[in-house]
């Protein structure tokens, strides 16, 4: 049967996406932030990714599994702090790291879950769009039938929590122009 209007996923629970989270203004601005913050390879053990990044507030090492206080996050990021925390009915101080990402055209981020200390994932697209995709966690239920991509565009916002946060993984495909993204996460706790 023939639908007039595209069928939306059915996301996990937990997950919600949001387009037009940010204004084009708010974009423009932490763009040019983001922009001037010192960025660094993203490091995984020893493996290095394509993806720049700089974290604040809590950064988790790989190496080691353990949580550590790292620079504070910069007053330019506190709108949107706030302007997150109020939409997702949260202190503000439940923002325990804001990771911001560079994405040069190619880029991946495969399969994964976040590192297991924190708790809520909130992710702002800028700049261009991204392929995101989800799919269970457990390896016996990974089948293209049960992997659920959609685009991400900029403004918008995703959110993780639950179980989309603990039972699914998640990727992005190669990018294919430049993208920013900036990360919220609470501690797993919060």
């Amino acid at each position: 049967m023939l639908t007039l209007f595209p069928v939306e996923p059915i996301y996990p629970a937990g997950f919600s996406y949001t387009p037009n989270f940010i204004s084009q203004s708010e974009e423009e601005h932490l763009l040019e932030v983001a922009k001037q913050i010192p960025l660094h390879n993203m490091q995984f053990k020893e493996y290095v990714a394509n993806r720049r990044v700089a974290s604040f507030g809590y950064d988790y090492s790989f190496d080691n599994g353990r949580l550590t206080q790292g620079k504070e996050i910069p007053a330019e990021f506190q709108f949107l702090v706030k302007k997150v925390t109020d939409y997702l009915q949260l202190p503000s101080t439940a923002i325990a790291e804001l990771l911001v990402t560079e994405y040069q055209p190619g880029t991946v981020i495969n399969w994964h879950r976040d590192a297991p200390p924190f708790g809520l994932i909130a992710g702002i697209s800028l700049l261009s769009s991204c392929n995101f995709r989800l799919r269970p966690h457990e390896k016996e239920k990974q089948s293209r039938a049960n992997t659920i991509s959609l685009t991400v565009e900029p403004r918008s916002l995703y959110v993780m929590d639950g179980e989309a946060r603990t039972a699914w993984q998640h990727s992005i495909s190669p990018v294919k122009s430049t993208r920013y993204s900036i990360t919220l996460r609470t501690l797993k706790d919060t």
